[in-house]
């Protein structure tokens, strides 16, 4: 059995996704179907969340089960996208370079969490923990709510900035994610005291990309690029919040894609 769960689709060269904190493999459905068109898509549950057995917390530990994960598969050298918790976990992942993974290919970063000055910002953190109260201890009234356009803004409007257009499947299916994995508390502890820190130079093409109307990481505290390669591309994704992918699929499609064309056009140094 695979020490993650995942799933996988599509052909061409491997793709890792890499979700947020509280959410699944299942918020990187709106882009999947056009991403499998060009890549071998694999979408990964970080331990302690969707179908993966909680693990060790901090993000390096969850690049460590990611990389494990690769390693079963066979998968050498991928493209990885991680949004919020992902984006972190992309980052650690590309600074291991475990043996017979080698080196990623490119990274897309979306909305990546751990780039604040020193901690975990406070407003953050009560942020997350509001959501996942509410996930828990009000699960039936919020799946309620979200089957309508207005419910929706209310439920999701601090991850998503167009909530209105999501589908009330995908929106039941993240107010489910945040009230029921087990290792939200855990993952959140881990990463209050930590920042990215980069260890280890990646030459491999990367691009960050915040959302226009993300209201979680707000530009003065936690979009400090210090700790990104040089020559990283910094993007924004216009009406688009914390979670992008259901927001604008055109948009973060033509952003991952941009960004593993640009891994073909020169070798990756280390």
């Amino acid at each position: 059995m695979p020490s993650l769960a995942y799933t996988r689709s599509g052909a061409g060269a491997p793709l890792v996704l890499l979700h947020g904190i509280g959410l699944d493999r299942r918020s990187w459905d709106p882009v999947v179907p056009a991403l499998a068109r060009r890549f071998d898509v694999i979408a990964v549950d970080l331990p302690g969340f969707g179908d993966s057995a909680p693990g060790q917390a901090d993000p390096k530990a969850l690049a460590e089960a990611v990389a494990v994960l690769l390693t079963e598969l066979g998968v050498t050298s991928p493209h990885l996208a991680g949004n919020s918790l992902g984006g972190w976990v992309a980052l650690e992942l590309a600074s291991l370079e475990p043996a017979g993974l080698g080196p990623v290919a490119s990274l897309t970063l979306l909305s990546p969490a751990g780039l604040w000055k020193r901690n975990t910002p406070r407003y953050c953190r009560v942020s997350l923990r509001a959501s996942r109260w509410l996930a828990r201890h009000a699960a039936g009234p919020l799946s309620r709510l979200v089957t309508v356009g207005p419910g929706r803004i209310l439920v999701l409007g601090q991850t998503h900035g167009q909530p209105a257009r999501l589908t009330p499947g995908y929106a039941r299916a993240a107010v489910q994610a945040m009230g029921t994995c087990p290792g939200f508390e855990a993952t959140l502890a881990a990463t209050a005291r930590r920042r990215f820190l980069a260890t280890t130079p990646i030459g491999a093409p990367v691009t960050v990309a915040f959302g226009s109307r993300d209201v979680l990481l707000l530009p003065r505290q936690s979009r400090y690029l210090d700790q990104l390669p040089a020559g990283t591309k910094a993007e924004t994704l216009p009406g688009c919040g914390h979670v992008p992918m259901a927001d604008d699929p055109v948009a973060v499609t033509e952003l991952i894609t941009s960004t593993a064309a640009r891994a073909s056009q020169a070798p990756v140094s280390r």
